[in-house]
């Protein structure tokens, strides 16, 4: 076969273009086989961190954000509720926070917390699940002389100090999980994410 007459550079153009519109042809088929295999804007965003502006929260007022869907607090304790965290020590079953995969590390500690006046927790009962309410009253009719404020389960009774701990002879065992959180500013709690993430 003669290539007299040809012109090579139109054929190296040709060539070139019918690649480029290939490969163009090859990703425009491959993305959606791609896309699928990710997960959805609704799955990313469920266990995406969430941001808490604590810059109105009122000495003894607590405020909750989802995560991961499970109810998270955000309570901003009062002087006096931390000094009763110490009066309760005898009463509790993990006072130390010795089961290490309730809190992260920086939470361990006796207010559970990165700084001590706030405390952020996943408000669901390690019992069986049931989402305590928060009781800050002192001494409570229902709740006896000894209670000094701090998370009741009305589903099967267990109780949970302004730290989370859970007292003895209740159901659940453990402490309220303590979630992973950062200050992102002294007004603003990053729930979901910590230091140690980049």
């Amino acid at each position: 076969m003669s290539e007299e007459g040809v012109d090579l550079g139109k054929r190296r153009f040709l060539i070139a273009a019918t690649s480029v519109v290939g490969a163009a042809g090859a990703v425009a088929v491959a993305i959606p086989f791609i896309s699928y295999m990710l997960p959805s804007a609704r799955a990313r965003a469920a266990g995406a961190p969430v941001e808490a502006d604590i810059s109105k929260l009122e000495p003894g007022q607590l405020i909750r954000v989802q995560w991961r869907g499970q109810p998270v607090w955000i309570l901003k304790r009062t002087e006096q509720m931390l000094k009763d965290l110490e009066s309760l020590v005898d009463s509790l079953n993990d006072p130390n926070s010795d089961v290490e995969d309730q809190q992260p590390s920086y939470a361990k500690n006796k207010y559970r917390s990165i700084k001590p006046e706030i405390l952020v927790a996943i408000g669901i009962c390690t019992h069986l699940g049931c989402s305590p309410t928060y009781r800050p009253e002192v001494a409570p009719e229902d709740l006896g002389p000894e209670w000094k404020g701090g998370f009741f389960c009305p589903c099967h009774g267990s109780r949970f100090d302004l730290a989370g701990r859970v007292y003895k002879g209740v159901p659940a065992q453990l402490n309220l999980k303590i979630p992973p959180h950062r200050y992102l500013s002294d007004s603003v709690i990053l729930v979901g994410e910590d230091e140690g993430v980049s």
